[in-house]
C-alpha cells in the first residue's frame, strides 16, 4: 500500500497538518543568506512514524476480514 492511497483517520491528518506547518515555520526562519540550514529530519521522522501506523493500522484491519 503506498502512501498516497494511505487511509489516515482525522486525528493522524491534524497531526501531520501541523507536523507540515511546524516544517515551514522552520524553513521560514532558516537564514539562508549565511548558508544556514534548518534540521527538520526530527519532525520528517514523526510523519514517518503516522504514516507507519496507519500502514500496520489497515494490514490488521485487511488480515481481520
Amino acid at each position: 500500500m503506498s502512501s498516497n492511497n494511505l487511509r489516515l483517520t482525522t486525528g493522524e491528518k491534524a497531526r501531520i497538518a501541523l507536523l507540515v506547518a511546524r516544517m515551514a515555520k522552520r524553513g521560514i526562519a532558516d537564514d539562508r543568506q549565511s548558508g544556514g540550514r534548518v534540521y527538520q529530519r526530527d519532525l520528517q521522522r514523526k510523519v514517518e512514524r503516522i504514516e507507519e501506523q496507519a500502514r500496520k493500522r489497515a494490514e490488521r484491519e485487511r488480515k481481520s476480514k
